[in-house]
């Protein structure tokens, strides 16, 4: 077993009892009120100075998409975006003309 005997000694003291104790602890939660500002579209500094776009959007897709996706961009000189940004339009063009 451990010898527990070399442990130093606590310099506190004993502990107050529950009537010296602070209540702090059962007091309620009450924060002063602030008027809450609306919260601001997150901004990319690179891409804002070049295309003004300024929320970043990610996400995944196969090999395959992303091969066809910047072989378009490359063939016509956009950027990625701006080939989706056609696709978009192009797609709600079609489903309204149906």
């Amino acid at each position: 077993m451990a010898d527990l005997s070399k442990l130093k000694k606590s310099k506190l003291g004993t502990p107050p009892s529950p009537d010296e104790a602070s209540q702090n602890l059962t007091a309620p939660e009450v924060a002063p009120a602030t008027p809450q500002a609306e919260p601001r579209p997150r901004r990319d500094g690179r891409s804002a100075r070049k295309t003004h776009r300024t929320l970043p959007f990610a996400t995944r897709v196969s090999p395959d998409f992303d091969g066809r996706l910047r072989d378009i961009a490359e063939r016509d000189g956009l950027l990625l975006v701006e080939v989706l940004e056609r696709a978009l339009d192009a797609y709600e063009a079609l489903k309204e003309s149906r």
